[in-house]
């Protein structure tokens, strides 16, 4: 019991220094410091859906869309995050989904999948190989559409 006091006492004492080392080498806080301390407190108001935007004036809306998505169901497939954009108001006949299975039947990597936004694509990208969700916006391909390759039929 005494080597577990003593194992925690070190610890804590090798915390509290590298803290202390770690405050006196960092710069003294500005003048602007506490203004931008208090503004970080108020949470930004939720995105909403801007119709008349761009893809990369949405792109707050879809990644907030997604992140529920996850949030809800940290195995979403591709169907999830169909079904979330269309429910947050994403047009269902611009959207496309990559398989969420190789042609073997094994779990894919990632999936994808994207919302064509006028001349531009919402994309989107979730899978435990890259790291979660991810998204960008890009140009719509040449053929007009977002994603390379075979992609799953949206007919749900």
């Amino acid at each position: 019991m005494n080597v577990t006091r003593t194992v925690r006492a070190g610890l804590i004492l090798a915390a509290l220094t590298l803290a202390g080392c770690t405050a006196t080498s960092a710069p003294g806080p500005s003048a602007s410091a506490p203004a931008t301390a208090a503004a970080s407190d108020t949470p930004a108001p939720p995105a909403t859906l801007l119709p008349d935007g761009t893809a990369q004036d949405n792109l707050p809306f879809f990644d907030q869309t997604n992140r529920a998505t996850v949030a809800a169901n940290p195995d979403a497939l591709g169907k999830d995050f169909i079904d979330g954009l269309v429910a947050a108001g994403f047009d269902k006949a611009t959207m496309q989904v990559s398989e969420d299975k190789t042609t073997l039947g094994k779990p894919v990597d990632a999936i994808e999948f994207a919302v064509l936004w006028k001349d531009s694509c919402l994309l989107g990208q979730f899978g435990p190989t890259v790291g979660g969700y991810h998204s960008s916006v890009q140009p719509k391909l040449e053929a007009g559409g977002c994603l390379i390759g075979k992609t799953r039929a949206i007919n749900w």
